[in-house]
């Protein structure tokens, strides 16, 4: 399968020879496998991954991580040693394992492009293939979305409410490894943040890479004053000063005489970061003192333990500060660090499957979802159909889940810059209440509907499926 993201995946595919993934998996994905083989079971299966519901104060979620799935997917498949390792297990007879050895991914995956905003219940992927290697597709999958789907919807929440201004992702130091600080800094631009700190992820994203100085260099010096000085004389690029190692107002007036003799030497203070304190009443001081010197071209950058919530409160605040670095908070999903994520069997050999657990239920078939637009071009609804079903012929539809691969061959996407523009329109055009950032009120919905003709597949599937094992009929109507 080929990528077309800023190369990331070619990298991973000249690795494909190297080392195949079908150990990274769940145990029983491999023993249900080898259970197929035995029973010759090697119909097409219908899988779909999808949210079954939200996290709190989550009113959408931004779809991210497919890259990475799929580049997952191209290295579906056994080395010897991983087929040897299997059989020392006890869990699968060495001819299955054989038989394992063979597995290569053959089928087609539709998708929703990564950026784009998702609701509970509709398929994000839903792959269709032989049934053992859709199965086996699950744990790679799964692993590959979740995360990024969190970091990603975390950090359009920061841009919603930024306003504008820009945002730096400082996240690499305490994501869990450094792959996932690279799914962070992705996560995040294609969200909209306007660089990353992160060098490895900026050179292998192709994203701008920026930073400032850390209070350390401030500390090894042998005073504040001799720290801005030797900053000045030797880094390059924009100067930025690290203001509040000791005393911010002090350390801002120190800054200020270093400006005014850069001044005169033809070379310009860029601007202050806030790393600690209250940032509010801080911004407004050092944003005074900086007007009064006549520095009104000063900005000044503001971090620490930032997120969504506390940049809400310091734009409400109307706080004089210019952008915004977010690192652990955002990196971590902190405040929602899990989602229900599920990737589910909807079809076997043309078959419907279901599962009708309380709680966990699951709606048969293939699917398409679609969302319409009101005349101004803003999202109204989504409607989760049957994947045959003609488009809806009433108001301005779109399909959201398009093919990605083909017999096992991956179809040219966008890159990362597109997904990344895509992204931003969609979020604009999305009704204003589900963007606001309220942790003490209720979530805004949006409205989520199912077709009739999928919904009447579904009834009497269930049916059926009750009748097939005994159960009694459902008495309130519902659909399970």
């Amino acid at each position: 399968m080929t990528s077309t993201d800023g190369g990331r995946s070619s990298a991973l595919g000249r690795r494909a020879v190297e080392r195949r993934l079908g150990l990274v998996t769940d145990l029983y994905e491999l023993t249900m496998a080898a259970s197929y083989h035995r029973l010759g079971m090697h119909d097409r299966a219908t899988f779909s991954l999808f949210v079954r519901k939200l996290p709190a104060h989550r009113s959408f979620l931004v779809a991210a991580g497919l890259e990475d799935a799929l580049a997952r997917l191209e290295r579906l498949g056994f080395d010897d040693e991983g087929i040897d390792y299997l059989v020392t297990t006890g869990h699968v007879r060495p001819e299955e394992a054989d038989a394992l050895a063979r597995v290569r991914f053959t089928g087609d995956v539709r998708a929703v492009r990564e950026g784009r905003v998702v609701f509970p219940g509709e398929p994000l992927v839903e792959v269709d293939a032989p049934i053992i290697e859709a199965q086996l597709a699950e744990s790679l999958i799964l692993n590959a979305i979740h995360y990024p789907t969190l970091v990603a919807t975390k950090a359009a929440r920061c841009v919603a409410v930024a306003g504008g201004r820009p945002l730096v992702d400082f996240g690499l130091r305490r994501t869990p490894g450094i792959d996932a600080s690279v799914d962070v800094a992705r996560a995040c631009w294609l969200a909209g943040f306007a660089s990353t700190s992160n060098v490895h992820a900026a050179r292998r994203l192709g994203i701008p890479a920026s930073g400032t100085v850390a209070h350390a260099f401030i500390e090894a010096m042998p005073d504040e004053r001799a720290a801005f000085e030797a900053w000045a004389r030797t880094t390059v690029g924009p100067l930025t000063l690290l203001v509040d190692t000791y005393d911010t107002l002090s350390g801002t007036r120190r800054a200020i005489e270093l400006a005014r003799r850069l001044r005169g030497e033809g070379r310009a203070l860029a601007s202050l970061r806030l790393d600690s304190g209250d940032l509010e009443a801080l911004s407004r001081a050092v944003r005074q003192l900086l007007d009064d010197a006549g520095l009104r071209d000063v900005r000044i950058f503001a971090s620490g333990g930032l997120d969504e919530y506390a940049i809400d409160r310091l734009v409400r605040a109307r706080a004089p500060i210019d952008g915004f670095g977010v690192g652990t908070r955002v990196g971590m999903s902190a405040d929602a660090p899990v989602l229900d994520m599920a990737y589910k069997i909807v079809a076997y050999a043309g078959r419907p499957c279901l599962k009708l657990s309380a709680g966990k239920a699951t709606i048969v078939g293939p699917k398409q979802v679609w969302r319409r637009r009101d005349s101004g071009g803003r999202l109204v609804a989504d409607r989760i159909a049957a994947l045959d079903e003609p488009a809806p012929t009433s108001g301005d539809w779109e399909p959201l889940l398009e093919p990605v691969v083909s017999d096992g061959r991956a179809l040219r996407r966008p890159r990362l810059a597109e997904l990344r523009s895509a992204h931003a329109a969609e979020v604009a055009r999305l009704p204003a209440e589900l963007r606001a950032i309220a942790p003490d009120e209720p979530r805004a919905t949006y409205a989520v509907s199912i077709s009739r003709v999928l919904a009447e597949r579904h009834r009497a599937a269930v049916r059926e499926t009750r009748r097939r094992e005994g159960l009694e009929p459902r008495r309130d109507g519902q659909a399970s």
